[in-house]
């Protein structure tokens, strides 16, 4: 079978292997598409949060078809649709695609408690969606989003376009703030109410005008840099709760900190999403949201290097998706 396989920082290259077997609790399963993320870049520069050793083969973002189950594997059969979580093994020491093979590959293993099933009107594409849909459907949880409320979105990249959505499938009236005019015109497409542009002389002043003075009830901070970060703060009316989803690590700026006293902001932080995957699933189900208009390339397993270079930072691609099998 054809693999992608991260040699070393720097060198990827898709490779002929050996198709594994299925040991006792793990299921064989056949790829059917896989999302690039930008973590996989990372990985493959030779720079992510926890140890990795090379070769690895990459993705966390998939979804595919049972081939085979292992001894002891219940409740799963050949042909089953299934998608899987990332942080995986005991206390999420392991991060699959990362620390342990992904599925960039026709077939890869994965122990059966990772797996989840779901429903057969969910396309494949869809599927492997479901791992960032559900980071952003987190966050719509986590700031308890309802019809009532006006949401603001920082960065419209995969996570800051996913949480627009969430917010909208929820409801609620969405404006999301991003530099790029692509980024704004497909949020526009996507079902937002409105779009700012960050650098904007007046935000706050512009914020005001669309939320009849009062600002936001919600802020969903996506982007992980810290000027948007501390932006944030300044866009939360009174009462107002914020999700930081972007991630920075040691990142500093200037912060109106005084706000959050001022205003009773409500601030909570996540990383992933464990524990709320059958809810994610069941929300992309009901055909609320369609996730799939930020796919925006495709690429055969046997392309996946060019596939790289078009998830590529300034590509102009949102989400460029491996099809590992037709």
């Amino acid at each position: 079978m054809h693999a992608l396989v991260f040699s070393a920082p720097g060198k990827a290259e898709v490779t002929e292997a050996g198709c594994p077997a299925p040991g006792a609790g793990e299921v064989l399963v056949r790829s059917r598409a896989v999302g690039i993320c930008h973590s996989d870049l990372e990985l493959l520069a030779g720079r992510y949060i926890i140890p990795i050793r090379y070769p690895i083969t990459p993705g966390h973002e998939w979804a595919g078809e049972v081939a085979e189950v292992g001894p002891g594997v219940e409740g799963f059969k050949p042909g089953d649709p299934v998608v899987g979580e990332c942080v995986v093994g005991p206390g999420g020491r392991d991060h699959f695609g990362f620390s342990i093979p992904g599925a960039a590959a026709e077939y890869f293993v994965a122990r059966a408690e990772w797996l989840h099933k779901i429903p057969t009107d969910l396309t494949f594409s869809q599927g492997a969606l479901v791992e960032p849909f559900s980071v952003a459907y987190a966050a719509t949880r986590v700031g308890v989003i309802d019809p009532s409320d006006r949401v603001a979105v920082l960065g419209g990249g995969p996570i800051g376009l996913l949480s627009a959505m969430a917010a909208v499938g929820r409801g609620a009236a969405v404006t999301l703030i991003e530099p790029r005019p692509d980024r704004r015109a497909k949020a526009t497409e996507l079902g937002v109410s409105s779009v700012l542009d960050p650098a904007t002389a007046d935000l706050v002043g512009q914020a005001r005008e669309l939320t009849d003075g009062d600002l936001f009830d919600v802020v969903i901070e996506s982007a992980g840099h810290p000027q948007a970060m501390a932006q944030a703060l300044t866009l939360a009316g009174n009462h107002g709760r914020i999700v930081y989803v972007g991630i920075d690590v040691g990142g500093t700026v200037p912060a109106e900190l005084g706000l959050i006293q001022a205003r009773s902001l409500r601030i909570q932080g996540i990383v992933g999403s464990a524990g709320i995957w059958p809810q994610a699933i069941r929300f992309l189900a009901s055909g609320v949201v369609d996730p799939t208009p930020i796919i925006t390339a495709r690429y055969p397993l046997d392309a996946a290097t060019d596939a790289l270079g078009a998830a590529s930072l300034g590509s102009g691609n949102i989400k460029v998706h491996i099809e590992a099998a037709p």
